[in-house]
């Protein structure tokens, strides 16, 4: 969801800049020749098209149904972009303690690349799911698999977090593919 709010913002930021730029380029044309057109705009005409509304015009009402749904949906999407944390164990009664799901995942592929016979490995992470993707070019799965998941399992009863998250590792290697 954070790559989508990202996007969304830049859109609406460059939106917001679209409109500033074009708003000054039309007070500047105005300013400078005050009894011309508009130069990109035709803002009297919407001006006296607006002023012929009265705020109980079924237009009006649906704009503004329109701007709460688009309000509500960004606020929605702010809400679910909220903070990835996982959460540790709390030392003390006022004090909360959280790790990034990054650098839980640097923890947890650091401890499965020194193991022997682990080519790579890449590792995702959040607070619920561990995942690990691991690379043997001397091992096959069935060897390797099960002491990569004890290894990991041995790595999170050692970090103290408040929820174990679900361990999952996959093995590539050329031995399986024979």
């Amino acid at each position: 969801m954070r790559p989508f709010v990202r996007v969304l913002a830049t859109l609406l930021g460059l939106a917001f800049a679209a409109a500033g730029a074009l708003l000054a380029l039309e007070v500047g044309w105005h300013w400078w020749r005050p009894a011309a057109a508009p130069l990109v705009v035709p803002w009297p005409r919407w001006q006296a098209q607006l002023a012929a509304l009265g705020w109980d015009a079924y237009a009006v009402r649906v704009g503004a149904g329109v701007l709460a749904a688009a309000g509500l949906v960004l606020v929605v999407c702010a809400l679910a972009a909220g903070s990835r944390a996982v959460r540790l164990t709390d030392p003390g009664d006022e004090v909360s303690v959280s790790t990034s799901p990054r650098s839980l995942a640097r923890l947890v592929g650091l401890t499965v690349r020194a193991q022997d016979n682990v080519a790579g490995a890449s590792v995702t992470a959040s607070a619920r799911r561990i995942r690990v993707r691991a690379k043997s070019t001397l091992e096959a799965e069935g060897e390797l698999r099960p002491r990569l998941l004890e290894t990991v399992s041995a790595l999170l009863d050692d970090v103290p977090l408040a929820r174990r998250p679900k361990v999952t590792v996959v093995v590539d290697s050329p031995k399986d593919r024979r």
